[in-house]
């Protein structure tokens, strides 16, 4: 049976509008996931990029310090005797003043021989010349140094200086400290990374509305800082008469931490 010619056109106008309204749809939705590729990764997304400052200061609660303690003897077992004596000393010392075991940490322990060369008279070439000063090669051991390394935490710090006071009594090589930190940092870091993000916050609200645009999106965030500043303690031996130190006076002050941050808005 042979279709109208009518109907035909019918037809052909039908499929030409669905063809139509297929495309536009395929259009919008090409439009649309160009529209946010752009707001994702092109760079003509307008943002604008604010900093801010944190800090938080707050009263050191550990001391730490380290000593070395060195003997150089003859005999390897004459070195590391007197080391391992005063260890023992200066640990029992420490635990009479009250410094748990795990606050006590060795960093090091070196033995090794010491050499000595001996000169001798050596031939210049030839007889007319005669000799100059050489060293013999031959290695001789003439003694051995021993050291041991330790770093201690000082819970109470202001027994600090009564301690490190103890500890040289008893016979260091070599002392540093005491570093003035705080133990748990983590809360105070949060802190200042609050106030950090909150300050920047508040100038990209002010630029925004200066600007008279409006604020999307947190594109980009950066953080630098956030660490302690550490107070370190000199030791000022004060002497009440010629003979009769006093401990040492150190003074722990405070300790500020620090944040740094960059927040990259999208203004719209």
């Amino acid at each position: 049976m042979e279709i109208p010619e009518e109907h035909k056109k019918n037809l052909y106008r039908a499929a030409l509008s669905f063809l139509v309204v297929l495309t536009l749809l395929f259009a919008v939705k090409f439009l649309s996931e160009l529209r946010a590729y752009g707001r994702m990764g092109s760079a003509e997304v307008n943002t604008i990029t604010l900093s801010g400052h944190g800090e938080v200061k707050a009263v050191p609660d550990v001391a730490t310090v380290y000593f070395t303690v060195e003997s150089s003897k003859a005999t390897q077992a004459e070195s590391s005797t007197e080391v391992n004596n005063k260890i023992a000393k200066i640990l029992e010392f420490l635990k009479t003043s009250g410094v748990e075991e795990k606050d006590i940490k060795t960093e090091g322990y070196t033995s090794y021989p010491k050499y000595s060369y001996t000169q001798i008279k050596c031939p210049m070439g030839s007889p007319e010349f005669g000799t100059y000063d050489c060293v013999d090669r031959n290695q001789v051991i003439t003694g051995y140094t021993v050291s041991q390394s330790i770093t201690v935490k000082v819970r109470k710090v202001d027994d600090a200086s009564k301690i490190i006071d103890g500890i040289n009594k008893i016979g260091v090589n070599n002392m540093s400290g005491p570093n003035f930190t705080i133990d748990n940092e983590d809360n105070l870091k949060r802190e200042a990374r609050k106030k950090a993000i909150d300050e920047a916050k508040e100038k990209a609200k002010i630029l925004a509305k200066d600007l008279g645009v409006r604020l999307g999106r947190v594109v980009n965030f950066s953080e630098s800082g956030n660490y302690p500043i550490p107070i370190y303690a000199r030791a000022e031996l004060m002497a009440a008469d010629v003979g009769a130190p006093k401990a040492a006076e150190l003074p722990k002050g405070e300790n500020t931490i620090t944040s740094d941050v960059t927040i990259t808005y999208e203004i719209r």
